[in-house]
């Protein structure tokens, strides 16, 4: 490394300790509401330290972002609510895409939790396929009126905002027609309505639009760009998902294999045998990659050096999720098969693996784990393809225009 290079860096951490210690000096996170701190930290410029100033950030090196989550970890401040994961992927695609007023607007009380997000891009006919979306805006002077339907909404519930995305020019082929914006979830015209899992929740939706008018000023990024700003919240997607969000790196040990580890500590003498520590012994190993795998691309990802880690990431996470708690649940024996509520019920937070809930919630819930976020079969495309360099799958529909595409 240069010296310039190793001077920059040194300069950067000192200007990131700086802010730190600035920050705390001046607010107690035991002492002021969660909102409140969260705000001051956005000011100081520590809420993603490499947005711009007066945007979050202090325009330095991202991997810097650990120090602040350490420090202020340390100095009690609370972590992240888990029902604003979609901070993650609105963010920085806001900061990457939008206008210097879209970043004024939406960035700090994203940030704060006063507003929350959620993300409205899956529709009945565009799932795995998301460009063939045909959710229709149309121009009208300085607003659009946007009619269609979305699904698979997480919290949407729960949202103030949406990212939304939308056909805006059904004569172009299906990537180079579509408009990305924000959607204001409380818009006349805006319908929500919940879809039941085998949990007995409903923490996902499907959201109906109709005559809904967006301002154009909630529009991120070119008419028309709405594939290249989609592919930078699906990055995120991707990193969030296969990483967790928030509060650094977890220990060794933690997270649903920790229910497998105490399962065994209780369990009577009897019940110990060989096949299953083997099982557990195993299932404990995988989880450990995991997280080290979690770590390395954390760390590449603030350097700027992001790999294929985090699809591979997210493919073995979802497939780890069930098998450990299907280990739990086998563990449990017959009790795992009764007594569980199946009551309807609205979450008020996100939980990926739902363990905190419960084994038997933790088995039912891993099951959507292999399918949101792009599922499995998806990510094998996307490593085959991008990172292995196979052969895609054949393609008619990629430059004809998307009125032309045949639908069943």
């Amino acid at each position: 490394m240069s010296d310039t290079a190793t001077a920059t860096n040194n300069s950067e951490e000192t200007q990131v300790t700086s802010a730190i210690d600035a920050l705390l000096s001046e607010n107690d996170p035991k002492k002021m509401s969660y909102e409140e701190f969260r705000g001051a930290q956005f000011d100081h410029g520590l809420a993603w330290v490499y947005f711009d100033e007066g945007n979050g950030g202090l325009g330095v090196n991202p991997v810097l972002q650990r120090q602040v989550e350490v420090r202020l970890r340390d100095a009690g401040a609370s972590p992240m609510k888990p029902a604003m994961f979609f901070m993650h992927l609105a963010a920085p695609t806001i900061h990457t895409h939008g206008s210097e007023e879209s970043k004024d607007r939406f960035l700090r009380p994203m940030f704060t939790g006063e507003e929350r997000w959620c993300q409205l891009f899956s529709e009945p006919g565009a799932g795995s396929d998301f460009a063939g979306l045909a959710t229709r805006a149309i121009e009208d002077g300085d607003s659009w009126i946007v009619n269609g339907q979305k699904v698979w909404n997480t919290m949407a519930h729960l949202g103030d905002w949406g990212m939304l995305v939308t056909r805006t020019d059904p004569d172009m082929p299906k990537h180079r027609g579509m408009t990305y914006f924000a959607v204001d979830m409380k818009s006349p015209g805006v319908d929500v309505q919940p879809l039941r899992q085998i949990t007995g929740e409903a923490e996902f939706n499907e959201v109906f639009l109709t005559d809904v008018q967006i301002p154009d000023f909630n529009r991120i990024g070119d008419v028309g760009d709405g594939w290249r700003v989609s592919l930078t919240t699906l990055m995120n997607e991707r990193n969030a998902i296969g990483a967790g969000s928030g509060g650094g790196p977890p220990k060794a040990g933690s997270g649903p294999v920790a229910i497998l580890t105490k399962m065994w500590r209780d369990s009577p003498e009897s019940k110990r045998t060989s096949v299953t520590r083997d099982r557990i012994m195993r299932l404990y190993v995988r989880s450990e990659a995991q997280r080290l795998t979690n770590i390395r691309a954390g760390q590449n990802r603030r350097k700027g050096n992001p790999g294929p880690e985090m699809s591979i990431a997210k493919l073995a996470f979802a497939e780890l999720n069930q098998d450990l708690l299907t280990a739990a649940v086998d563990m449990m024996g017959m009790a795992g098969q009764v007594d569980y509520d199946y009551t309807f019920r609205r979450p008020e937070d996100l939980s990926v693996d739902g363990s905190e809930n419960g084994v038997q919630h933790g088995f039912l819930r891993v099951r959507a784990n292999s399918i949101e976020g792009g599922t499995s079969e998806i990510m094998r495309n996307i490593l085959g393809e991008q990172v292995l360099g196979l052969p895609g799958e054949p393609r008619i529909d990629k430059d004809i225009p998307w009125i032309e595409v045949p639908r069943s």
